[in-house]
């Protein structure tokens, strides 16, 4: 099993889109790559490595952001050791450097918090060392995170890292912060307005808010993914490093599953207002800055949990539209 996300350029437009391949049914990656042209989508971020999928990207200029599976996290961040990074990027990227351009190496997805979150500050800074030493140091090394890494979150401004989360955050933004990459969040108002919607208005979830539904000191939100991004900005500055990018790593709401909170339309306006939001704006406490941010998901995956997780996909499997977001 696979799953990848593909992205536009950040130059160009900061959209991505998730694809997971937990599916019985699911287009080959060919087929895939060619929607992708289709979509004019400039970037592809694989979840863990697949060498079929490598394979059919040789030369066909799609730029790949490559995920570790975090069970690999204890080989590759046991030690102060290179040498297991130095073994996973013989097999998964040195074979492909010549023909795929590689943006990013992802250690784990929501490791942290979890069984594996220990070892993700040795294997980033493992990763990195085997990159130097292979020549392949411009290639930026994360890790992707939940909301949950929080403890603290309302408003904004007060927001912190849980106290079981602080000591490994801290040292995950201070690699970060000293190498140039990103923090990978995963953001989704969704489930906060389905969770409580007496408290939570589907116009604030859903970017079409009017007036100010928060206000935190000098920052007024009108929508729920901007608190919910800040917050996370405001607990990177109280750990010293509130100059470093965010990107988000999944947003998106799904069309069936969950009435009437998930439909067709909530997620067509939910992610069509999204793309519309990042490309043209910051977050109140970063206003200058353009995110790259990442849909999820590319297809509709009968093999997830029934439900609403079966239904976040912008494609049906037959690679039909669920709904439009992008002129493909």
């Amino acid at each position: 099993m696979f799953k990848y996300v593909i992205y536009f350029n950040f130059v160009a437009e900061s959209i991505g889109v998730n694809m997971g391949t937990n599916g019985n049914n699911l287009p080959a990656p060919a087929d895939v790559k060619s929607l992708y042209a289709k979509c004019s989508i400039q970037q592809m971020r694989l979840f863990e490595p697949n060498l079929d999928i490598l394979g059919a990207l040789r030369q066909s200029g799609i730029r790949v952001c490559l995920g570790v599976r975090n069970e690999d996290l204890p080989k590759l961040g046991a030690s102060n050791d290179p040498a297991p990074s130095t073994d996973w990027l013989n097999t998964n990227v040195v074979p492909f450097k010549d023909d795929v351009t590689f943006s990013y190496i992802t250690l784990g997805n929501e490791a942290v918090p979890g069984q594996f979150a220990q070892n993700v500050p040795a294997a980033i800074n493992n990763m990195q060392n085997a990159l130097n030493s292979l020549g392949l140091g411009t290639i930026k090394v994360t890790t992707v995170v939940p909301t949950s890494v929080l403890g603290a979150s309302f408003p904004p401004s007060n927001a912190t890292f849980s106290p079981d989360n602080l000591q490994i955050m801290g040292d995950i933004i201070s690699f970060l912060n000293g190498n140039g990459a990103p923090l990978l969040v995963n953001v989704y108002p969704y489930f906060s307005y389905a969770s409580n919607p007496s408290d939570i208005s589907l116009q604030y979830a859903t970017f079409q808010s009017t007036k100010p539904v928060v206000v935190d000191g000098d920052y007024q939100y009108y929508n729920l993914f901007d608190a919910m991004v800040d917050a996370i900005h405001a607990a990177i500055e109280k750990v010293g490093a509130g100059n470093i990018a965010v990107a988000i790593s999944e947003s998106g709401w799904p069309s069936a599953g969950n009435d009437p909170y998930a439909s067709v339309d909530n997620a067509r306006v939910y992610n069509t207002n999204l793309v519309d939001h990042v490309t043209k704006n910051g977050t109140p406490r970063r206003p200058e800055d353009r995110m790259d941010t990442f849909i999820f998901a590319m297809f509709n995956e009968n093999l997830k949990a029934e439900g609403v997780e079966q239904n976040f996909g912008l494609f049906y499997p037959s690679m039909a539209l669920v709904y439009p977001v992008f002129s493909c």
